[in-house]
């Protein structure tokens, strides 16, 4: 019995695993091969799908704009959460535990919900096929999740260093830069994280927002899905190749994720 339990994880990942595998394996064939019946594996290797789109702007820059208005977007949900997500820990005013939870009703809501009034109000304020349309719509839906994590983080700390660095003569600007930053860091890699990833996988919005200039990824795989059909192989590289970023992410900040979710509130 213990045993067989055992191999559960296993099996787990194998199973996990798989979908993962066969993408991989069918960037590297050819269309022809892939049309030609199950294989597990590709038997002539073709680079010839990474290499059109590591040098053709039309794919390229998908994965630039994606990056662009991702990096803008998470840069701005912390930087805007921060000061939040201390003033709901520090102080009591009337009604701040039902603003506090009211600001995750965002965070609940579909893209969808939003999505006929983001298009009107940018394109009013001609920002249609921008990065930063793209990034402020997104914000919607990651402020509140980055405000939630780091308020359980910044709680944690005791309320007694607030009061020493303002003996020390430490400001607010001061105080959040050199002390409380450094404290909360494994939460801000949290908060940046999902930040991200909500930001890179959400395609709705994304691909509403922008037409050709700022057009992401996704976007671009959609519109060729339906141009190139049959073009299996090119698809499965360019799918490959989304997948590097959050792959990166993890391995870079994996230490200060591996402490945020063993320290402060998790998803």
């Amino acid at each position: 019995m213990k045993g067989r339990m055992s191999m559960a994880p296993l099996v787990y990942v194998v199973l996990l695993m798989t979908p993962v595998y066969w993408l991989i394996a069918m960037s590297f064939k050819t269309n022809a091969e892939i049309g030609g019946g199950l294989t597990f594996y590709p038997h002539s290797v073709s680079l010839e799908n990474y290499a059109l789109i590591l040098t053709d702007p039309d794919w390229y820059m998908g994965y630039v704009n994606a990056i662009i208005y991702v990096v803008l977007n998470v840069v701005i949900s912390v930087s805007v959460a921060l000061p939040a997500a201390y003033a709901f820990s520090r102080h009591d005013f009337f009604g701040h535990r039902a603003l506090f939870f009211g600001l995750l009703m965002f965070r609940m809501m579909a893209p969808a919900i939003l999505l006929a009034p983001f298009v009107q109000i940018f394109s009013d304020l001609g920002l249609i096929d921008t990065h930063i349309a793209v990034a402020i719509a997104h914000c919607f839906f990651n402020v509140p999740l980055a405000i939630w994590i780091l308020e359980g983080f910044i709680s944690a700390i005791p309320r007694e260093m607030d009061e020493s660095a303002r003996i020390d003569g430490h400001g607010v600007v001061s105080f959040m830069r050199r002390i409380l930053i450094p404290q909360i860091a494994p939460g801000i890699a949290v908060a940046a994280f999902f930040c991200f990833m909500f930001s890179w996988i959400e395609y709705m919005l994304a691909n509403a927002l922008t037409t050709v200039d700022a057009k992401p990824i996704a976007g671009i795989m959609t519109r060729a899905a339906g141009v190139m059909t049959g073009d299996i192989a090119l698809l499965s590289a360019a799918s490959v190749l989304g997948l590097l970023p959050g792959l990166l992410l993890i391995i870079f900040v994996r230490k200060h994720l591996a402490t945020g979710f063993s320290m402060g509130r998790v998803i």
